[in-house]
């Protein structure tokens, strides 16, 4: 992982019951500057193992001298959002990332169709700092906002979403009955327009398939979804180069078990989407859970943020 950035807490703000709000400040100097879309990832030290999350930067871009992400309660915590929720208050000082970019708004769009699911909202704010300054310094930029949320829980941005957007808003509340239909997102787009989704992964499969139905280009339907590894089934890896070989807990991925032993492997999502941590095995049997590689590619690479080895044997890898 590439230089960490030391960071204060500036202020945190509880937004809904699971819902929370946080601002970060350099120690030392400036923040990098970062592009609607980008994230970072906070290293957390929970009880027991140190988490790099990532996270969305929901700022405007022209204003770096803040970083503020939102982060869910969630109900199956492996205890990162736990620890942010509990532990951490304005004053504590954290490590975070560089920002990265995977979920960039596309520059040749014409019409841009941002669809969020719940605490999916949080790349779009960004998103939506850009597209309200271009508009305003060149009126006619195309876009609108489609936001599922359940009132009082997950609905951190609605109100003011709403004021902002006026008639680009619109909003789903599943508390009230309200559904959001993907069918509808396509029809009587113009050409050029792209759509971008964020949110539980059952929204992108359900509009991955409606594009395609559509005959949507892949090119044109952009996703970002940040997933803890699912827990699994305790296995033994073994490093070619080294002999060193690692035992990764069932509620451990492989690549926290080779950053705690020392082996730093490239990465940026952690969540099997981006490609930065393909590995390539020799031998095992390998459970694979990414949303990157091909059934070819999954012959002879993995990707250790998300996928595991089988529990009857050794997995070995070409490292």
């Amino acid at each position: 992982m590439s230089a960490m950035i030391e960071v204060q807490v500036t202020d945190v703000r509880q937004l809904t019951p699971v819902v929370r709000e946080f601002s970060f400040r350099a120690i030392d100097g400036m923040l990098p500057g970062f592009s609607c879309g980008s994230h970072v990832q906070v290293v957390l030290p929970t009880e027991g193992r140190t988490l790099r999350n990532a996270y969305s930067l929901l700022g405007d871009p022209r204003d770096s001298g803040v970083y503020r992400i939102a982060v869910r309660l969630q109900e199956t915590s492996r205890g990162g959002s736990r620890y942010l929720h509990e532990q951490v208050r304005v004053g504590d000082r954290l490590q975070i990332g560089a920002p990265s970019n995977l979920f960039a708004l596309h520059s040749q769009a014409r019409h841009h169709i941002l669809v969020a699911g719940g605490i999916g909202i949080t790349p779009f704010m960004a998103y939506l700092a850009d597209l309200q300054a271009s508009d305003e310094a060149t009126p006619g930029t195309s876009f609108e906002l489609h936001y599922a949320y359940r009132s009082g829980l997950t609905d951190a941005y609605a109100s003011e979403l709403r004021e902002r957007l006026g008639e680009r808003f619109h909003g789903y509340d599943a508390a009230a009955g309200q559904r959001l239909d993907c069918a509808s997102l396509f029809a009587g787009k113009p050409l050029g327009s792209h759509l971008y989704v964020c949110g539980p992964q059952r929204l992108l499969d359900e509009l991955k398939t409606l594009a395609a139905a559509q005959g949507w280009s892949a090119g044109r339907l952009h996703w970002e979804a940040f997933a803890a590894p699912e827990p699994g089934q305790p296995f033994t890896v073994e490093l070619a180069r080294s002999g060193q070989r690692l035992q990764v807990p069932s509620d451990h991925s492989l690549l926290e078990a080779l950053e705690a032993a020392g082996v730093e492997v490239p990465n940026l999502c952690r969540g099997g989407v981006c490609g930065q941590c393909i590995t390539r095995y020799l031998s095992g049997e390998v459970e694979h859970r990414d949303h990157y590689l091909d059934e070819q590619q999954r012959g002879e690479a993995l990707m250790p943020c998300v996928s595991r080895g089988g529990c009857s044997g050794t997995l070995l890898l070409d490292l």
